[in-house]
């Protein structure tokens, strides 16, 4: 009798709107939450969202985006300050979208990926962005209107396309700090105009949490190869049958210790680089192709070493090489590991790039 009447009584106890039970909410009554920046302020920390366009009532008209922010001692007392502020409920868990000011990632990130990890509405998927030279909030308010959010999610997957910088998420910046004791973030600056509101700036590094530089121009594409991001680009090259155009599709870079008896001798660094001929006029050569190969070879081994010298005097492995490289010796990587921030400013390193190019 009981397992007959038990479905009955539950249905009840629903439509009688239980006080014990939680309250359903309609989804227009509800302000979704898409991005999410984060301050310092006088009073602790600044929280400012956004919900990108939104669409109301039966024929869906367009309304602009709904920007709220609160500043108060903690991050969560911030976000629940926002509440009071719309008259939806405003619910956090479609954030997909992480903004932090460089004066709060010089002073730490930790506290804020500690809570998103914390937070049951949160998590740690969201894309993570810097703010270069200036607050989150200024970043959000750039898009006015239309928000941020779309300009955000097109970097976003030209980033998996290769055209755009390294995409990282709060959680894969969070495990870097953990694991590695260094990260590193895609910078952006508001442009102020409105044809790209945010502009990609960089790398941010972190170690140990707090903001240690930036890497720009052929640092950050350094950064790209020693990560292993497909960084496409076109390098233009004059031979004598005319100009020849090459596109580079993807690389690929592992690392290797070296010791010499017991002491550890040399980091070595191999990065390999496919490309392949976009323009050309005429057939070319085979020295017209070993030309190009070494031009190529050239140019990106002397990105990897600037970023790795600039990488180095920080102590910030934030690609791993260290924990690749400790695959092949994992006994004595048991003694590197805890001063492994030293010793990658200090061991000898051997760059080779090897560069592959298909017609």
């Amino acid at each position: 009798m009981r397992k007959k009447l038990f479905p009955w009584l539950a249905a009840c106890l629903l439509l009688s709107g239980c006080s014990g039970l939680p309250t359903a909410r309609e989804m227009g009554n509800m302000a979704l939450l898409r991005t999410l920046g984060v301050d310092p302020s006088p009073a602790g920390v600044a929280v400012t969202g956004s919900t990108g366009p939104r669409a109301k009532g039966l024929q869906a008209e367009g309304e602009p985006a709904l920007t709220l922010s609160a500043e108060r001692e903690s991050l969560s007392g911030a976000c629940l300050a926002m509440q009071g502020q719309s008259d939806s409920y405003v619910f956090f868990g479609y954030v997909d979208q992480l903004l932090i000011g460089e004066e709060l990632a010089e002073e730490g990130i930790q506290p804020v990926l500690d809570y998103f990890s914390k937070d049951a509405e949160l998590g740690l998927g969201a894309q993570l962005w810097l703010v270069r030279g200036s607050t989150a909030r200024e970043a959000l308010s750039a898009g006015g209107d239309k928000g941020v959010d779309s300009r955000l999610e097109t970097l976003q997957t030209d980033s998996k396309m290769g055209i755009a910088s390294i995409s990282r998420t709060a959680g894969e910046t969070y495990t870097g700090l953990m694991e590695l004791g260094s990260a590193f973030v895609p910078a952006l600056s508001p442009a102020g105009d409105d044809t790209a509101i945010l502009l990609e700036n960089g790398y941010g590094v972190f170690r140990d949490g707090r903001l240690t530089g930036f890497l720009d121009g052929e640092a950050a594409r350094g950064l790209e190869l020693l990560a292993g991001g497909a960084s496409s680009e076109i390098l233009e090259v004059e031979l004598s049958g005319g100009r020849v155009a090459v596109k580079t599709i993807s690389a690929r870079t592992k690392s290797e210790l070296k010791f010499q008896e017991d002491a550890l001798s040399a980091l070595k660094v191999d990065c390999k680089v496919e490309a392949r001929l976009a323009e050309y006029r005429e057939r070319l050569s085979a020295e017209d192709i070993k030309y190009l190969q070494k031009k190529l070879e050239a140019r990106e081994r002397d990105r990897l070493e600037r970023a790795l010298e600039q990488l180095r005097s920080w102590g910030a492995d934030c690609t791993g090489l260290g924990a690749q490289a400790a695959m092949g010796h994992p006994a004595r990587w048991q003694e590197l590991s805890p001063h492994w921030s030293q010793q990658f400013g200090q061991v000898p390193l051997e760059v080779t790039v090897e560069l592959k190019i298909n017609s």
